[in-house]
């Protein structure tokens, strides 16, 4: 039963009071929300669910698995506790974890679900409870990025609690600190200011199914950059800035011909910006210097990303029904959709790119399917 045919249906609870029935939807839709995303808690009969936006906002299992497989030790403190599913999966990999958390109702809600862990709940702000914390060996922290208008927030500074201010505090408590970042935050730059600090990040980009979840920056480390796409672990990119900076690729000069592969970084590694040493490494040429495709002669087939191969090199006959990828192209989806009166699905691509330059067309048929 759908949660809003069920919300109907008051008249039948009257036994209940208004703020009971409202706690029983509450739970029947977290659990209908997050069912697949958490396993685990699904399965657990007496686990309490926050409110939407905390269901909607939280880590999911398969994330939050990857980020406890970084660390362990003695004790760990989340400072940003919200739901708790980090805290959760995390505290498997320590002896003892504190959880804090400004929002009573979710303090609530962690102490009921933790109940038989070896979490303590700290219902204070991250930078009050600093203020009289000892060490620990891993400090985590999850910045909240909306304003307090509710909108969202592109700065690391801007986020709450602000790790940039903070961050010397957590470095002297923290024998390591692991902060988890937006996708929409440009990485490079916060790497940046929180590396002021005299202290070395790896960096990990975290994907599913193709899609960036996760920014995770870890002190302590080697530095590195690991780009991974949980769904496929077997594809897993690691690099450092230098080895990208060193990098030669070469630019548009594979003449691309029917039978020739046309290649798409995998979006972790595009978003952690192997632009040039991803060529390098599978022997791929660029098309073009801001065109993030590659070509070769010959499949390599364990490439980490999406491959196709060109089928045709002129344009599709009218009416054919095909996808478009546009990539560095003077023309959006939509607008070379209508041009060449195409129509979407079937497993054809139009790919519309740059190549040494020079707007270019390709029809090519998809080889792998990365989800």
């Amino acid at each position: 039963m759908q949660i809003v045919d069920l919300a109907l249906q008051r008249s039948k609870y009257k036994h209940l009071t208004d703020d009971e029935w409202r706690w029983f939807l509450q739970q029947v839709e977290g659990r209908e929300r997050t069912a697949e995303k958490l396993p685990t808690f699904a399965a657990i009969e007496d686990w309490w669910y926050p409110v939407r936006l905390s269901c909607e906002q939280c880590s999911s299992e398969l994330t939050a698995r990857y980020k406890a497989s970084l660390v362990s030790g003695e004790t760990m403190v989340d400072l940003t506790g919200g739901y708790g599913v980090d805290t959760y999966f995390l505290s498997e990999q320590f002896a003892h974890t504190d959880y804090v958390e400004q929002n009573a109702e979710l303090c609530r809600i962690a102490a009921h679900n933790f109940a038989d862990k070896p979490i303590a709940i700290h219902h204070t702000s991250a930078e009050e409870f600093l203020a009289s914390a000892g060490e620990y060996d891993l400090i985590f922290v999850d910045p909240a990025r909306r304003d307090s208008h509710g909108g969202k927030v592109f700065r690391l500074e801007d986020c709450t609690p602000n790790v940039v201010d903070l961050l010397p505090t957590l470095l002297a408590h923290g024998k390591r600190v692991m902060i988890k970042l937006s996708p929409m935050l440009d990485l490079t730059q916060a790497v940046k200011e929180l590396s002021a600090f005299s202290t070395q990040w790896s960096v990990y980009v975290v994907a599913i199914k193709n899609e960036v979840k996760e920014l995770l920056l870890l002190s302590g480390g080697s530095g590195r950059i690991t780009a991974i796409d949980l769904a496929k672990k077997e594809q897993v990119f690691v690099f450092s800035k230098e080895e990208e900076q060193k990098a030669q690729s070469a630019i548009g000069h594979l003449s691309l011909e029917i039978g020739n592969f046309i290649y798409e970084p995998s979006a972790a590694i595009l978003k952690a910006g192997a632009y040039k040493l991803v060529a390098e490494r599978f022997g791929l040429h660029k098309l073009d210097i801001n065109t993030h495709l590659y070509a070769s002669d010959t499949l390599v087939p364990d490439f980490p990303g999406r491959i196709w191969k060109i089928a045709e090199s002129q344009e599709p006959k009218a009416k054919r029904q095909a996808n478009v990828l546009v990539r560095n192209y003077p023309l959006t989806p939509e607008q070379l959709k209508k041009k060449l009166h195409l129509r979407d699905g079937g497993t054809a691509y139009v790919i519309g790119c740059r190549v040494a330059g020079k707007p270019t067309l390709f029809f090519a048929e998809r080889m792998d399917d990365i989800h």
